[in-house]
């Protein structure tokens, strides 16, 4: 899959890939061989968990539920405070166009803060995203939206 994908592209260019893997999966054979390192653990919350420990960001590619959900659950991480980690979603041909009009229509229907919103970066160039990403502070805003808009 895109996974695995990125993984190949991205030792070939001689970087280090280390995949986080539920016991579940590797015993249906999924897990890549080839990475730098595969650490195995007991479940998908571990899995997360696990991840966000190890990274520095976080960029959601073109995905399905579980890309969603972890990108949501990484999100929402970072709007409470438990991590200060870059966000950034690398739009391919307009795939998360209409994502990304929805996240307005949440900041527009006061359902999210514009500093939470913000924290999502957004961007066509993977180099352009990081280059961003580096650059992003974290946004100092409570999380619950006033009850008459201002």
């Amino acid at each position: 899959g895109l996974m695995g994908t990125v993984a190949d592209a991205a030792l070939a260019a001689g970087g280090e890939v280390i995949g986080i893997i539920p016991q579940s999966l590797k015993d249906a054979e999924i897990g890549h061989p080839g990475l730098t390192r595969l650490e195995v653990v007991d479940g998908m919350h571990a899995r997360k968990a696990r991840m966000a420990e190890l990274s520095d960001g976080f960029i959601a590619l073109p995905g399905g539920l579980g890309t969603l959900e972890e990108l949501f659950e990484v999100w929402t991480w970072g709007q409470l405070g438990y991590h200060s980690k870059p966000l950034g979603l690398l739009e391919v041909n307009g795939f998360y166009s209409k994502l990304n009009d929805f996240l307005d229509h949440l900041v527009a229907e006061r359902f999210v803060r514009a500093p939470h919103r913000a924290m999502l970066q957004i961007n066509e160039s993977p180099s352009e995203l990081i280059a961003t990403m580096a650059e992003w502070k974290p946004a100092v805003a409570p999380k619950w939206v006033d009850r008459e808009p201002k």
